[in-house]
């Protein structure tokens, strides 16, 4: 059964499933790779009735194409539910075959959640896509191959190269009985499923044996305006193709090749108006600038590329669906912070390191297929700060859906202004709101004046096998470059070392301190230490290193913070010593093996320390009495179980007694709805502190859930923490704040104390402070 087609589905684009099915107009702004205006135009038309099945599917494609992964995995559910009401035998009118809708939406699911780094799931639909596919044994060849080459992607990049190989050659051998448009279709489909093997000849092959449109007929073209006017304007789709080409000829030594191609990418109006494809080739250009020992050169386009990325609207934006490849951000940081030593720019590497740490919290709000609530924050919100927000994210999106618009510059330009406008405004209105949806870093300059007397900050950058340390005082910046190979096993090694008390212990961390601290001991000497890990380094008790004398946590207070700019919305404490708290102890759960009855015991003693404080044990530690008064108090004591989930970090909870309003699972992703004014947020509970450190290294766990929430300092464990000995070390903990000290000095008071009678790490150095210190 033959179907009228544009040439975008033959491309691997997946338009509208026939020309009249939305109406001449709406498949005209597709063609043109105008989603942003498909998008409104479809919404409109949602907001005044339920869509028909054929406008759902073209409103679906659009969200896809616009990467706007909450609605477009919301679109795709209620398409399905359409689909299943239609049932299976039923067809359209306006020359709608349901049987396209079934396969397209499979295919559009799964390259959303390739792109949103869920490969199993990916996998799942892109099979059901194949499977369909073959069961009612269709035509649409087109189809096939995407589905196909989401199926091998989503396997490459989720770890199994095999099956992505496998796959791959599958989609290879599809070669007899198709007609040209197919054979376009499955030489990008296979380019890309290369793209992501690393077989970048094998990339070259599968785009050279499709002649429809080779990269010097592109360009070409683009010289002659065939690209720019009319509705045979594929730039939205050949683009991707060609950058997948350059970079296939830089890879495979073809060097001047692939000089010439990425020179006349950057040369293009349309690159810069799609991001995407605009920082990776400036990520390339850099790569060969320092290659060739042009290092000015290669930061210069560095700097140009972080620009773009950090100009993007919240949204990951991998493009992985489009050219097989996930661009890694992180290493385009890592690159400025390299160079930027190269060149003896140390304040500037530093800066680099706080804005790639800033950059991530934001690709991973974006990433989530549900919004996370706004509401909670570092500052209580101001009516002007939220609207503010509605401003800025109506504004990004305009930004961000005519970056596929060709010919439409200046469109595109003064949209991105008015992201630029709003982006300004909120940072006015509201400055800690907009650190989470947009990419927010203090230089180094800006640092300094949050540090406090007689403190150094000590902050880490880790990528591959490169570790930097940057030490920040009162009056100087000091980088140090150190190999990071095998540092991730070091760690771990420590952790079951010490975790299991074993004789190794001290040794490991003395060749942690020499690692970590020694290269810049001279210039932090005697001062308190802020600490600002990297990658694994968020799992190490810092406390418990050692110089060959004497523990870490012995010669200098500590306090974290998972990047040193988020000191600009921190709280400044009370003058209080210690105010009445409210306790949580020993939560009903139901089961008789999670009772924790030192930690009730420890609630009622740490009361006796604060007149005035109110304990709620068993039942009554509940998650609604948590959320129902916590908001009242300046200090909050959490004696519960934790519970971390690394590869769901928002999931990661404290478990509290349930009754009928909550199920008792205060989670990370409710954090960051709840509104505090606490002065200190003590978690006395296992593994609160361990958090997913993501790519950027922004860390998603309790302890940023609470400091977003409210909390100006947390107290939180590494590990599963001992129940009797824990009772004792908050115990001393308190006393400490009662007696006058400082948060950072309470800890270490107590630790001390901890230590003369369990000389062990393992019970005295799982705690860490992370925030203000005061």
């Amino acid at each position: 059964m033959m179907r009228r087609r544009a040439m975008a589905m033959a491309a691997g684009a997946l338009l509208l499933a026939a020309a009249p099915a939305a109406g001449a107009d709406q498949v005209g702004l597709a063609a043109n790779g105008r989603f942003g205006e498909l998008e409104k135009q479809l919404e409109a038309q949602a907001a005044l009735r339920a869509l028909d099945l054929p406008d759902q599917h073209a409103l679906c494609y659009a969200y896809s194409k616009t990467k706007r992964y909450a609605p477009l995995l919301a679109c795709l559910d209620r398409l399905e539910a359409l689909l299943r009401q239609s049932g299976p035998d039923a067809r359209h009118t306006r020359l709608f075959a349901l049987d396209d809708a079934t396969p397209s939406l499979h295919v559009m699911r799964a390259e959303a959640l390739v792109e949103l780094g869920q490969y199993e799931a990916a996998k799942a639909q892109a099979a059901l896509a194949v499977a369909w596919l073959r069961k009612e044994d269709s035509d649409e060849l087109d189809i096939l191959c995407n589905a196909l080459a989401a199926l091998s992607i989503a396997h490459t990049l989720g770890g199994d190269q095999a099956g992505g190989l496998r796959v791959a050659r599958e989609l290879e051998s599809m070669r007899g009985g198709m007609l040209a448009a197919h054979a376009t279709a499955r030489a990008l489909a296979l380019a890309r499923a290369r793209m992501a093997l690393g077989d970048y000849a094998g990339v070259l092959a599968a785009l050279d044996a499709d002649k429809t449109l080779s990269l010097h007929i592109f360009f070409d073209r683009l010289a002659s305006g065939a690209f720019i006017t009319g509705e045979n304007n594929w730039l939205w789709v050949e683009l991707p193709r060609a950058w997948m080409q350059a970079k296939a000829l830089l890879e495979t030594g073809r060097r001047e090749q692939a000089q010439r191609s990425f020179a006349r990418l950057l040369a293009l109006d349309q690159v810069w108006q799609n991001g995407d494809i605009h920082w990776l080739a400036l990520y390339e250009a850099a790569r060969m600038a320092r290659q060739d020992g042009a290092p000015e050169r290669a930061l210069a386009l560095l700097r140009q590329a972080i620009d773009v990325v950090e100009a993007q609207r919240a949204s990951i934006h991998t493009e992985a669906s489009k050219i097989g490849f996930v661009g890694d951000k992180e290493a385009l940081y890592a690159a400025a912070i390299g160079v930027a030593l190269q060149l003896g720019q140390d304040s500037l590497a530093y800066d680099y390191i706080e804005r790639a740490k800033s950059r991530a919290l934001v690709d991973m709000l974006a990433g989530q297929s549900a919004q996370l609530p706004v509401h909670g924050r570092l500052r209580a919100a101001s009516a002007a700060g939220q609207q503010a927000l509605g401003e800025l994210r109506q504004a990004a999106e305009e930004a961000g859906l005519q970056h596929g618009a060709a010919g439409d510059a200046g469109a595109l330009a003064r949209a991105r202004a008015r992201s630029a406008d709003s982006q300004a405004a909120l940072r006015q209105r509201d400055p800690a709101l907009a650190s989470l949806v947009s990419v927010e870093a203090l230089p180094v300059a800006d640092i300094r004046t949050y540090l406090q007397p007689g403190e150094a900050l000590l902050e880490y950058h880790m990528h591959g096998d490169d570790l930097v340390i940057v030490a920040v005082t009162a009056d100087q910046v000091v980088a140090r470059r150190a190999s990071a190979a095998g540092l991730d096993a070091a760690v771990r090694r420590y952790r079951t070392l010490v975790e299991t008390r074993h004789a190794d212990t001290l040794a490991a961390a003395q060749q942690l301190y020499q690692r970590l601290i020694a290269p810049v001991a001279g210039a932090i000497g005697g001062r308190d230490l802020v600490l600002v890990p990297h990658g694994a380094l968020h799992y190490l008790p810092f406390a418990a290193l050692h110089d060959g004398s004497d523990y870490l946590q012995a010669r200098h207070r500590l306090r974290h913070l998972p990047s040193a700019s988020v000191q600009k919305y921190l709280r400044v404490p009370g003058k209080a010593a210690l105010p009445p708290l409210l306790i949580l102890g020993n939560p009903d759960l139901g089961q008789a093996e999670l009772d924790l009855p030192a930690a009730e015991q420890e609630a009622l003693r740490i009361a006796a320390l604060a007149p005035g404080s109110r304990v709620l044990t068993r039942a009554q530690a509940s998650e609604t009495l948590f959320r129902q008064l916590g908001p009242g108090y300046r200090y909050l004591h959490l004696a519960a179980h934790g519970d971390f989930k690394g590869e769901q970090p928002l999931a990661s909870r404290l478990a509290l007694a349930p009754d009928k309003d909550n199920d008792g699972a205060l989670k990370v992703e409710e954090l960051f709805g709840l509104r505090l004014e606490a002065d200190l947020v003590t978690l006395s509970a296992c593994e609160t502190g361990l958090a997913k450190a993501l790519n950027g290294d922004d860390l998603v766990g309790m302890t940023r859930g609470f400091l977003y929430a409210g909390a100006s300092n947390i107290v939180a464990s590494l590990w599963e923490v001992e129940d009797t000995t824990t009772a004792e070390l908050m115990t001393g903990f308190y006393q400490a704040l009662k007696a006058g000290s400082s948060k950072k000095a309470a800890l270490q008071q107590a630790q001390s104390a901890l230590r003369a009678r369990h000389p062990e790490p393992m019970f005295w150095a799982a705690f860490y402070l992370t925030g203000h210190g005061q």
